[in-house]
């Protein structure tokens, strides 16, 4: 009974056993293991680097051809099929689960280390060029790695009526059950470090929003604590499903995100934001072949690239796979032309928006100070420094912790969905018993790393695991070259028209 029992969810059982016995690793050999990664994803991001560079631009001008292509019109689902969820309730699933809490850690630090650090000599103020630069890493790029795998996955599930994985991209192409279940764990794995990296990042930073509001020194039982709570909540949200839980927090995450970017907005010179706004966007379609490319007075150098670029499109690519997938879930009823534009330029879009608010806001404070001590130069606490410099601050500070919790809920419970479809045989609603497994196994990971970086002050544990992502998305860089063959190859064989 329980041989039979691991064969059939073989990738559940393979997964969670090499999960434990990595875990189990660096628990025992904890400096071993961090000078490991760290020598490791050193060599990825300087001998894939560039390569990362090509496929991101590559990307980028793919799906922009197959949307503009008449393969745009083939629909994901039946001809008649009408889209599950409305354009507010797909926008706001979408952007919860692909870029969360991301944009609160960042709003404030990458603008100004950009102005601060320009990336490369150029003809544009210093303002102009830190938000292109912010826009370039955080726009296009990102989400077309995420519309790849919804394209792919999209036309696999609901088109040739696949199971929901990624190997089912593959799947016409090869025969090896051995390889499709590799390729499906090796998923599994990178998306279950992204959600470990995601809560230990997401509730230091509720941590140093708590102890920042209430001048404390909330510890290590708090960030536990955090981990339980937004655990508990996420698997509450999984148990319910997509159109009741899932949908329902990231309506909120938006709710709450427009709430404060439309209030720094209205308290901040609103002309000179909508200047740099459309100054900075404009900048970045223009330049964004040669940004994509490090040509020539672009290139910002392999230092900068490698601790900058390099590492978010190694990020981007780790969580495409799961972020992808769920795109591709909520999607049924849309054509491919409204699945890529909508992906690609509707969040991108919101995301200049908000950083030019947040940015450009930053940007006047320091030209007020006349000196710049480097305020806004903790990533988990410049928000909340900046915060204080406008009305209501502490209604501004709770709100983002609430945020930032719903924001990691939004992302736990979405991976939560995506990882039971995994090892459910790629059920389209899986049973709620994976969803309770992967929402226990994910708190007792993220449990533990955070533990053990505390008794080891020396090795940033979490930082290690971000790391491990880039080692982890090498091989998704590598298959999606395959899958993008494996999929025209499927559109030709099946006559859809080029």
């Amino acid at each position: 009974m329980i041989l039979k029992s691991i064969q059939k969810h073989a990738v559940l059982f393979a997964s969670i056993g090499i999960i434990f016995i990595c875990t189990l690793i660096v628990f025992f050999a904890t400096t071993s293991s961090y000078n490991a990664i760290e020598q490791a994803s050193l060599w990825v991001r300087n001998y894939f680097g560039y390569f990362y560079l090509y496929l991101g631009l590559g990307c980028v001008l793919l799906l922009l051809a197959v949307a503009m292509s008449p393969l745009g019109r083939i629909k994901l689902g039946t001809p008649d099929a009408k889209p599950e969820h409305s354009l507010w309730a797909w926008t706001a699933m979408l952007y919860s689960a692909g870029m969360g809490s991301g944009i609160l850690l960042r709003a404030v630090q990458e603008p100004v280390f950009m102005q601060q650090h320009p990336p490369y000599a150029s003809a544009l103020s210093a303002d102009v060029l830190a938000l292109e630069f912010t826009f370039y890493q955080w726009g296009l790029t990102a989400w077309a790695f995420y519309g790849l795998f919804a394209m792919i996955v999209g036309y696999a599930l609901f088109v040739k009526q696949k199971h929901v994985r990624v190997s089912a991209t593959i799947e016409d192409h090869v025969k090896s059950k051995t390889l499709k279940n590799t390729v499906d764990v090796v998923t599994i794995i990178t998306t279950v470090f992204g959600l470990i990296a995601a809560i230990g990042l997401g509730t230091t930073q509720i941590n140093g929003g708590l102890n920042h509001v209430f001048n404390t020194q909330f510890g290590v039982l708090t960030t536990l604590a955090l981990c339980v709570l937004i655990c508990t909540i996420a698997c509450y949200s999984a148990w319910q499903g997509v159109n009741k839980g899932i949908k329902l927090f990231s309506k909120l995450n938006i709710i709450l995100t427009l709430l404060i970017l439309l209030f720094i907005f209205i308290s901040s010179d609103m002309l000179h934001i909508l200047k740099l706004f459309a100054v900075s966007t404009v900048h970045y379609v223009l330049d964004f072949i040669p940004m994509s490319l490090a040509l020539g007075d672009y290139n910002p150098g392999i230092d900068f690239l490698t601790g900058w670029t390099f590492y978010y499109w190694a990020f981007w690519l780790a969580w495409a796979p799961f972020t992808g997938i769920f795109i591709a879930r909520i999607s049924k009823g849309r054509t491919l032309r409204q699945l890529l534009l909508g992906v690609l330029i509707i969040p991108s879009l919101g995301t200049f928006f908000w950083f030019s608010v947040f940015g450009s806001s930053a940007f006047q404070l320091i030209e007020n100070w006349g000196v710049y001590n480097n305020e806004f130069g903790n990533v988990f606490s410049s928000i909340f420094v900046f915060f204080q410099n406008y009305p209501l601050a502490t209604v501004l500070n709770m709100t983002t912790i609430l945020l930032l919790i719903s924001f990691l809920v939004t992302s736990v419970d979405s991976a939560v969905f995506v990882l039971s479809m995994f090892t459910d045989n790629g059920s389209k609603n899986p049973n709620k018993k994976h969803r309770f497994i992967w929402s226990v196994f994910i708190l007792l990971a993220t449990m533990s790393l955070v533990l053990l970086g505390n008794v080891n002050a020396d090795v940033d544990v979490l930082d290690a695991v971000q790391k491990l992502l880039i080692i982890t998305s090498l091989p998704f860089a590598l298959f999606i070259l395959v899958m993008i063959v494996a999929f025209l190859k499927d559109c030709i064989q099946t006559k859809t028209p080029l």
